[in-house]
């Protein structure tokens, strides 16, 4: 920068990083992020020049950036420690500007899938003809409902949601999207979100189904259950805490979310940034809920499974198809069974998935990107196998032998793990009468096996 450039505006700011007076355009980039003159510096980046001059002592300048309405502007300023009662002299040399290109469909889609995740008060897995798979519990308006899907697990979702849409005929999934509903017992408007899985531009090969309210519930559900009592027989977390928690948490991330994706509007990129920050230590919260709720139901002495007969090869391509959005975030190949490939099993049905989404996942997220993942089948004559085989770093003898302990998360931190997943899928297992295991070696991947017994009946049939 060319000091030699003529000053275009000059502020002052206090020991408090206030600003005790600014010029223009420094003034109107105060009122467009929400700050007052005076009033506290409300433009980011230049408030964290300010604390930085002012901690050491000498005199700083860089460019910042900061949104202005609908205008990215680009500044020079000088920022300099010379007040006598500990504040800046700020000065403007430059100032420019640029439209805010607005994003191309694709990503607000995916921007407002991800906010409809975060709000979904009901959600549940389908098939590629719209029955149901899986469907996570709901609270609150919606446990009644919620209990009558997981009970008619294989029935179309529309036995139980009557979308509010003049047709009688079966409907394209598009059509269904978006939809409106009404749930007996609740007086919110409510609305029906499909989310397609598997490769882009084939068929789905499944379906996320999401119930999503744009109305918070009413306040006198939150009040009645803000003093959780422990009931006999019932986990903490998983029975009182969780129902509390779980949805204003989630309400949290969505507007989170909202704020970060400029969905509302136009904003700074290190508010956008901080309220990022604020969504991922949600989802984090809430993560770390349902393993814990999950870690209750599995340690608990009444806990048992619902064994029955199950296609192996078939959970396994649900699994990756739920998961398919997130390898191809990180360019990463999922190699699954055949359509055509069969191999049946006795287990639970939504256990043995709970147990292969959290091996892909893990698989996933500890994968180097444009690497390959490949989820196969085995079999001897009474047990069968799903071996998820990735090219990650691989595990140490050592770690191989604590990597299923509760909480253990092999030093990794930051990765938004709690250490309970795989635990979790071990003690899943073998309530099943099977077996979860790991063969490694540094350097050369990981192979997660998760065996339960075969069905003898299937080969006889």
């Amino acid at each position: 920068m060319d000091l030699a450039e003529p000053i275009l505006a000059r502020a002052v700011s206090d020991a408090l990083d206030t600003f005790v007076e600014a010029d223009e355009p420094l003034a109107g980039l105060q009122h467009s992020c929400g700050g007052e003159i005076p009033g506290p510096i409300a433009i980011p980046e230049l408030l964290e020049l300010v604390r930085r001059a002012r901690r050491y002592g000498f005199r700083l300048a860089r460019a910042i950036h900061a949104q202005d309405g609908s205008e990215n502007i680009t500044a020079w300023v000088e920022v300099d420690p010379c007040i006598a009662d500990g504040g800046c002299e700020i000065i403007l040399r430059s100032w420019q500007s640029a439209s805010v290109v607005p994003d191309d469909a694709a990503t607000v889609l995916s921007r407002r899938t991800l906010l409809d995740r975060e709000m979904a008060e009901l959600s549940a897995l389908l098939d590629a003809d719209q029955r149901l798979v899986m469907v996570t519990q709901a609270l609150g308006e919606l446990q009644s409902l919620g209990t009558e899907m997981t009970a008619g697990i294989g029935q179309p979702f529309t036995d139980f949601l009557a979308p509010q849409i003049h047709s009688a005929a079966v409907l394209h999934w598009r059509m269904l999207d978006g939809a409106p509903v009404a749930i007996e017992g609740s007086q919110r408007p409510w609305r029906i979100v499909l989310v397609p899985q598997g490769r882009p531009g084939a068929d789905p090969s499944g379906f996320e189904l999401l119930l999503v309210s744009d109305e918070p519930p009413p306040a006198a559900s939150v009040q009645d259950a803000a003093a959780p009592q422990v009931s006999p027989g019932h986990g903490l977390v998983g029975h009182d805490l969780a129902p509390v928690l779980r949805q204003p948490i989630a309400r949290i991330v969505a507007n989170a979310e909202t704020i970060r994706s400029r969905l509302a509007g136009p904003l700074p990129d290190a508010y956008a940034d901080y309220a990022g920050e604020i969504a991922n230590a949600g989802r984090l919260l809430l993560g770390l809920l349902e393993d814990l709720s999950d870690l209750e139901v599995v340690e608990s002495e009444s806990f048992d499974t619902a064994p029955d007969r199950i296609d192996l090869a078939e959970v396994a391509r649900q699994a990756s198809g739920i998961l398919s959005v997130r390898a191809q975030e990180k360019g990463i190949t999922v190699i699954v069974p055949a359509q055509d490939a069969r191999l049946g099993a006795i287990a639970e049905f939504r256990r043995v998935l709970q147990v292969l989404i959290n091996l892909i996942g893990n698989a996933i997220r500890y994968s180097p990107e444009e690497s390959t993942i490949e989820v196969r089948l085995e079999r001897d004559e009474h047990r069968v196998r799903v071996i998820v085989a990735d090219q990650g770093p691989g595990l140490s003898a050592e770690q191989q032998g604590i990597v299923f302990e509760k909480f253990e998360r092999l030093g990794r931190s930051g990765d938004g793990g709690s250490g309970l997943g795989l635990y979790i899928s071990r003690r899943l297992a073998r309530a099943m009468g099977g077996e979860l295991s790991v063969d490694s070696t540094i350097g050369e991947g990981a192979r997660f096996i998760l065996e339960v017994p075969a069905d003898l009946a299937a080969d006889k049939s």
